[in-house]
C-alpha cells in the first residue's frame, strides 16, 4: 500500500499493518515511567501567574517513540491525529488519537519540517530536499505555493504559520542544505530570510536580517509576529515585530525572549491568553547541561519565564491539540510527549 500523504489525505486511513506501538518503534526507541505523583513533578510553576494553566491531576505521557529526529507538528481535529515530521528519515509519522497508533503517514516527505494547515484545511508543508513550500490538496495531489523568489531557489523553508487573512508565512535557513542529515548539502543562493505568501499566490519578504530564522507565530491577536532567531550569538533571540495594519509587511523588532542559559530555541506556539510555549533544549554551547533544560519553556507576552515542563529529551517543537486545543503535543527528539494544560492554542 502507498503510505504517502497524497493516498492518505485522500482516503484518510493507514493499514492495520503499517501500525507500531511504542514498544516496536522502527528506530530509537526512549524509555520513559509517567510519574505516580499529583501534581506532576515535571511541570513547575516558574512564577504564580503559570499555576492556573497547570491541571493538578494531568501528568506527562509518552505517547509515541522511535524516531531519530521529530520536528514539524501539526494536528487535525478532524481526523483526530497528529502529524510529525521525523526528518533524518524522510518521512512523516502519525499519531492517531482514537486507537493510539503510531504509524508512517508519508515514507517520502522530501525531508519535509514544518507544517500547517490553511483556511481550508490543507496540509502545508516546509520541505527541506526539493527546497520549496507545498499543499496537498483534498484529493491527495500536491501544490507548489514557494521554491524560488527572483529566480533564485530557496534555502529550506524551515516553519511556517498561517495567518486569518489566508495568507502564509515561512523561514527560510539553509539548516536543510548544510548537510546530509536533514536533506541534501547545496550552496545556498539566497539570505536567510522570513517569507509571506499571499492567499492570492503572491510571494514577498518579510526580512533577511536575521541569522538562522527557525519558529514562527502569531501573537493571539496577530498584531506581533515571533520569530526565533536559530544563529544569534551568544545566545538565542526571539523577537517581536509590529504587523502593520493590511497584515502584509512588519517593523519595530524588538528582543522579547534571549536563551541566556544556553537554551536551544526552536519551534513554539502561542496560546489564547499570549504566552508563548517555546520548545528547549542546549544549544550546545560550551557549560550547557542538557539534562537541565529538556522541555518546554513558557513566557508570558511580556518575555517572564513564567513554567517549565521538564522532558527526558530535546523539544524541537509542539502544537496544541486534542477536541478541546488544550492538549499539548510536544515533538521532543525521538518521542512524542503529551500534557492536558488549561489553556488552548490561539491557532
Amino acid at each position: 500500500m502507498d503510505l504517502s500523504r497524497r493516498n492518505l489525505m485522500t482516503f484518510g486511513a493507514v493499514a492495520a499493518a503499517t501500525a507500531v506501538t511504542i514498544k516496536n518503534a522502527s528506530a530509537q526507541a526512549i524509555s520513559f515511567t509517567p510519574s505516580p505523583i499529583y501534581p506532576d513533578p515535571a511541570i513547575q510553576v516558574l512564577d504564580p501567574s503559570f499555576a492556573k494553566y497547570r491541571v493538578a491531576s494531568a501528568s506527562l505521557e509518552q505517547v509515541a517513540t522511535g524516531a531519530r529526529w521529530l520536528e514539524g507538528p501539526v494536528y487535525f481535529g478532524d481526523g483526530k491525529y497528529l502529524l510529525v515530521s521525523d526528518i533524518p528519515n524522510n518521512r512523516v509519522m502519525k499519531f492517531d488519537e482514537t486507537n493510539e497508533t503510531w504509524s508512517v503517514f508519508d515514507a517520502n516527505s522530501n525531508y519535509a519540517n514544518g507544517h500547517c494547515r490553511d483556511l481550508q484545511g490543507r496540509l502545508i508543508a516546509c520541505e527541506h530536499l526539493t527546497r520549496r513550500v507545498t499543499r496537498t490538496e483534498h484529493d491527495g495531489s500536491i501544490t507548489v505555493l514557494a521554491d524560488t523568489y527572483k529566480g533564485k531557489k530557496l534555502n529550506s523553508p524551515n516553519d511556517i504559520v498561517c495567518k486569518s487573512d489566508g495568507s502564509l508565512w515561512f523561514t527560510d535557513p539553509p539548516f536543510g542544505i548544510g548537510g546530509m542529515w536533514e536533506g541534501e548539502k547545496a550552496d545556498p543562493e539566497l539570505p536567510h530570510s522570513v517569507y509571506r505568501i499571499s492567499a492570492e499566490g503572491e510571494l514577498s519578504l518579510i526580512t533577511d536580517e536575521l541569522k538562522g530564522p527557525n519558529g514562527i507565530a502569531f501573537s493571539e491577536d496577530e498584531k506581533k509576529l515571533y520569530i526565533v532567531e536559530g544563529r544569534a550569538q551568544p545566545y538565542r533571540i526571539v523577537w517581536a515585530y509590529d504587523v502593520s495594519k493590511d497584515g502584509k509587511t512588519v517593523s519595530n523588532k524588538k528582543a522579547l525572549i534571549t536563551a541566556d542559559d544556553n537554551g536551544g530555541l526552536d519551534g513554539f506556539k502561542v496560546d489564547v491568553d499570549g504566552n508563548l510555549w517555546c520548545g528547549w533544549g542546549s544549544s550546545g554551547a560550551a557549560g550547557a547541561k542538557p539534562e537541565e533544560l529538556n522541555g518546554v519553556k513558557v513566557f508570558n507576552k511580556e518575555g517572564k519565564a513564567i513554567g517549565f515542563i521538564k522532558l527526558p529529551e530535546r523539544c524541537p517543537n509542539l502544537v496544541f491539540g486534542g477536541k478541546k486545543k488544550n492538549r499539548l503535543y510536544m515533538a521532543s527528539s525521538h518521542s512524542v510527549y503529551a500534557l492536558y494544560v488549561e489553556t488552548r492554542g490561539a491557532v
